[in-house]
């Protein structure tokens, strides 16, 4: 009997579930650090939280990608997800630490379409990095 995943089209629906849901955990995860309320923030059209969760978003997607065309076995790539999201979590941190002269969740949750696209650009740039480690 074949496995589940032997299947392309099941593999595929697999990954894209797993990746789906890490997804929606690390923007429950990223909405915890932050003062704002995502969801709220860009339905009132916040373009700058919208940038930003986009960074992170397209940040994940591209390490799940690298470590998916490394050809690593499915535990693996869940694996380097989790650690994605960890180090993801920290250029955050890192941004926040940096930046002394202002808070980036209050400059964010106020609309601040320019930290809006450093918040954009820093995780979909580190992601670049993250993934040619893979």
């Amino acid at each position: 009997m074949k496995s589940l995943f032997e299947s392309e089209v099941m593999y595929t629906l697999g990954t894209f579930s797993a990746v789906v849901v890490l997804v929606f955990i690390s923007l429950y995860l990223f909405e915890l650090a932050a003062g704002y309320d995502t969801r709220k923030e860009i339905a009132a059209g916040n373009k700058a939280v919208a940038l930003a969760t986009a960074g992170k978003i397209f940040g994940l997607a591209n390490i799940f990608q690298a470590a998916l065309q490394s050809g690593a076995p499915f535990a693996a790539v869940l694996g380097w997800g989790f650690f994605g999201i960890v180090l993801l979590l920290s250029v955050y941190f890192m941004f926040e630490f940096m930046t002394p002269a202002f808070h980036v969740d209050e400059e964010l949750a106020s609309g601040n379409t320019a930290v809006g696209i450093i918040a954009f650009i820093l995780p979909a740039a580190i992601s670049f990095v993250i993934a040619a480690g893979l």
